[in-house]
């Protein structure tokens, strides 16, 4: 097992995390401007992940981002639009508007599946047109403690997306979600949040919002503090991306102050922070233009 405590000198030290926390959370207020909100906004990969997700019901998503800047002009577009594998193509063939392709890959979301099954899924997503994958760390190596599997899965599926993306002159980013309310302790949130980084995350991320725990304060300060100490050892910037359990423009704001305040300012960024919501979108907008949307 890999002791990555010792290798990065990082420990999640409680106190100081529940501190800071409650810090963020009382100056909550004195953040929640127009451009904060707007800034979110544009971080977002606007997802739909349902079972009954159809072809023509993905279609009227990517349409309506579509339209968004005809109806709201001031506002930016979301950074993605984040769908199952299968359905890659039907956003590619009818975004009309600068926003990326995010997938869901690699068996989502419990990852429970043969290694190749979840490379070629992967790779026929790429050549379907994502621009982003995102997959889960698989579990039932990591808990067992065999590491090493579990940090061999990364590093193929990084190579597998990487060579289906380069016969097309392009370049894919991948988001490794960790699970967090499963992992359960603040050291395996770390450990796990270290081993994704080493093996090529691009960016790591909470959770699926498939399980009963989901992104959570405490387990998104843990795995900033991860980036931050990752970068000072290797000068490599990886991205955060919280999702599962947000439902309000202020949830938002939360994850915002903790990517500021542990990472500052170079975060945050679309290319550093993504927000994966489904139902978020139309609270920010009710926020910021005081009455309800339901745009999306």
């Amino acid at each position: 097992m890999a002791n990555f405590s010792e290798k990065y000198g990082y420990s999640p030290n409680m106190e100081a995390i529940e501190s800071a926390l409650a810090l963020i959370s009382a100056n909550l207020d004195s953040i929640a401007s127009e451009q904060v909100y707007k800034a979110c906004f544009s971080m977002m990969d606007l997802t739909t992940l349902k079972t009954n997700d159809t072809p023509a019901s993905v279609a009227r998503l990517v349409e309506k981002v579509n339209e968004f800047s005809t109806v709201y002009p001031q506002w930016p577009l979301p950074a993605s639009i984040c769908v199952y594998p299968n359905f890659a193509s039907i956003v590619c063939k009818t975004r009309a508007c600068d926003v990326h392709t995010t997938v869901v890959s690699a068996c989502f979301p419990s990852s429970q599946s043969f290694l190749e099954v979840k490379l070629k899924e992967c790779e026929m997503a790429v050549e379907q047109g994502a621009d982003e994958v995102d997959i889960v760390l698989s579990l039932n190596s990591f808990l067992a403690g065999d590491y090493e599997t579990a940090s061999n899965e990364i590093r193929q599926i990084r190579k597998c997306i990487d060579d289906a993306a380069a016969k097309q002159g392009r370049s894919v980013h991948l988001k490794v979600i960790l699970e967090t309310g499963l992992l359960r302790t603040p050291e395996n949130i770390a450990d796990a949040s270290f081993l994704a980084m080493e093996a090529g995350a691009d960016f790591i991320k909470t959770s699926t919002g498939k399980v009963e725990v989901n992104a959570t304060p405490v387990a998104a300060y843990i795995m900033c503090e991860c980036i931050a100490r990752f970068y000072e050892r290797t000068g490599r910037r990886i991205g955060f991306k919280p999702a599962g359990g947000m439902t309000t423009a202020s949830d938002t704001l939360c994850y915002y102050s903790i990517v500021s305040m542990v990472l500052g300012k170079d975060w945050l960024n679309k290319d550093l922070l993504r927000f994966g919501v489904s139902r978020v979108a139309n609270s920010i907008l009710s926020t910021v233009e005081q009455k309800t949307v339901t745009f999306f």
